[in-house]
């Protein structure tokens, strides 16, 4: 039976809460996925909301067969990547569809056709809607749910884009680090490099206004330097990243939002945050008054927590101080209950983070998401 592709409109409340109630259809009896919270993916779809969108736009699809829904996906534009690249790549994301092939490609082929007509010649995702999103799709690593603000599918969705002819344009990867990674060794040599640069340490303070928006501007800089040579990496403009920061400081512990010095110079940042995936796993209805209670009353479960940022000036790269700030998160995170850490995402061909992971930290590498790109 024919597929029929329907357009939606991200701005329209009830087309775009449509788009957003489809995810149910495909995981409420999967024990691993973790309902997102239907409020926060309506804001982060919302072009008047969400700032990302005044410089990229959306177009939402979906796939309907015999009057049932069984795709969805969405074909996004984000100038400022084109910009930053001089490229004409557009993107798709919030991509969902049963093992179905013909359903698969009438999806991509309708987003195509629109990034086709938005002047774009790739499309390159999942991105959910960007690289400082969720993104990437899950290829290995199953066994276990997903922690905060990382992706979750099913297997077979690699399958399906690579039978619409997407092929992999670069993996990121998630590593697993328990308490043993401060060992000795590690404590032997974070105390070098700090007693040998002068690296000291500070964490943020939410509660002074003044200091907290210093810092955050200090995080603007330190961000969007440390990343800018890393491949698909956007400069956040300044109403991203106070999105960002608004959003953080609800979950973040400021122990764990801390930069690091030299001298009166901050030259690093870092920013690990509860995986309170861990309890939102709970909440099958995705509703916020649920998300509170399941809190309230489960937080003591959380004993994992996500390395989200890391992040050294580029002059600074070299003299050891991402293993001072790997060393702070893990020894602070340890008083607060945390035994268990996901760093992630790191690229795949980024040494200079998976050495430090993999030789110094001993990190598992048991996770691997794909970013797919095809030619339209």
């Amino acid at each position: 039976m024919a597929v029929r592709i329907v357009p939606l409109s991200a701005d329209h409340p009830r087309q775009r809460r449509a788009f957003i109630r489809l995810q149910w259809r495909f995981y409420r009896d999967d024990p691993l996925w973790v309902p997102p919270l239907r409020a926060e993916v309506d804001r982060l779809l919302d072009p008047r909301r969400n700032p990302f969108f005044h410089h990229a736009r959306i177009r939402l699809f979906v796939a309907e067969r015999a009057g049932e829904l069984v795709g969805r996906i969405a074909a996004i534009v984000n100038e400022l990547h084109n910009q930053t690249h001089h490229d004409a790549v557009g993107f798709f994301g919030f991509f969902e569809s049963i093992p179905d092939d013909s359903v698969a490609r009438a999806l991509v082929h309708a987003a195509g056709a629109w990034l086709r007509e938005q002047g774009r010649t790739h499309i390159r995702g999942p991105v959910n809607p960007s690289m400082n999103d969720e993104c990437g799709l899950l290829v290995e690593g199953f066994d276990r749910p997903p922690v905060i603000m990382m992706p979750y599918n099913p297997p077979y969705y690699a399958e399906l884009l690579q039978a619409c002819g997407f092929q992999k344009a670069k993996d990121l990867l998630a590593y697993w680090l328990t308490e043993q990674f401060l060992s000795p060794k590690l404590q032997r040599g974070q105390e070098l490099v700090r007693q040998r640069f002068g690296i000291r340490i500070r964490g943020m303070d939410f509660r002074n206004r003044k200091l907290f928006q210093e810092d955050v501007e200090c995080i603007k800089a330190i961000y969007n330097q440390a990343w800018e040579p890393n491949w698909g990496f956007v400069r956040l403009t300044d109403a991203e990243m106070d999105a960002l920061v608004a959003g953080f400081k609800q979950i973040a512990d400021p122990e764990l939002a801390i930069f690091a010095f030299r001298g009166e110079e901050p030259i690093g940042f870092a920013l690990a945050v509860p995986d309170i995936n861990q309890v939102l796993r709970f909440n099958r209805s995705g509703s916020t008054l649920g998300a509170l209670w399941h809190f309230v009353t489960k937080r003591h479960r959380i004993d994992t927590m996500r390395i989200l940022i890391l992040g050294i000036l580029p002059k600074y790269q070299h003299i050891g101080a991402d293993a001072v700030l790997y060393y702070e998160l893990g020894v602070r995170g340890l008083r607060k209950g945390f035994r268990y850490a996901e760093a992630s995402w790191v690229l795949e061909d980024n040494w200079a983070m998976r050495n430090p992971l993999e030789k110094m930290l001993g990190a598992q590498l048991y996770k691997r998401y794909r970013i797919y790109e095809m030619a339209l």
